[in-house]
């Protein structure tokens, strides 16, 4: 395990990579969790989390599904929408001076009627949202909104 200074010093000085979980219900609506922990704490957007040194993408997203939605989703049922630059102000420790940038590879997840979920630590709740009212909303972290905008 990486020490938090350490990682602080990884972030400052270079992109991290990611897997955002594009999840689309029947009626298009995807799902967005309330963040609890930094970078965009207090926003909606969707599930997703860095890939680990030597991790396979495939692995990668069974892990954050897991973690993240308590589902094994595979890159089997997961399509690429492309890679997005995130760039926050802060970082999760809120140093000064301390900016975050993810290159986050958006996968698009057609899930069933079925679909079943469990919060996680990182969010305070999950809600399935229009692609209109997800647009529209302060609330939607802009980095999420950028999935839905051409």
């Amino acid at each position: 395990m990486i020490d938090q200074k350490l990682f602080l010093q990884i972030i400052d000085t270079t992109p991290l990579v990611s897997i955002d979980l594009i999840l689309l219900d029947a009626d298009k609506k995807t799902l967005l969790g309330k963040r609890t922990n930094r970078p965009a704490q207090n926003y909606w957007f969707v599930p997703g989390g860095r890939i680990r040194k030597n991790e396979k993408l495939a692995d990668a997203i069974i892990r954050i599904s897991q973690t993240e939605l308590n589902t094994s989703i595979t890159i089997k049922d997961a399509q690429l929408l492309g890679a997005y630059d995130h760039i926050y102000d802060d970082n999760f420790a809120a140093a000064d001076k301390i900016n975050t940038h993810y290159v986050a590879l958006g996968y698009q997840v057609i899930v069933d009627s079925n679909f079943k979920l469990t919060a996680d630590t990182q969010h305070s709740e999950f809600q399935w949202w229009s692609q209109d009212k997800l647009l529209q909303s302060k609330e939607v972290h802009q980095n999420t909104k950028a999935y839905f905008q051409n």
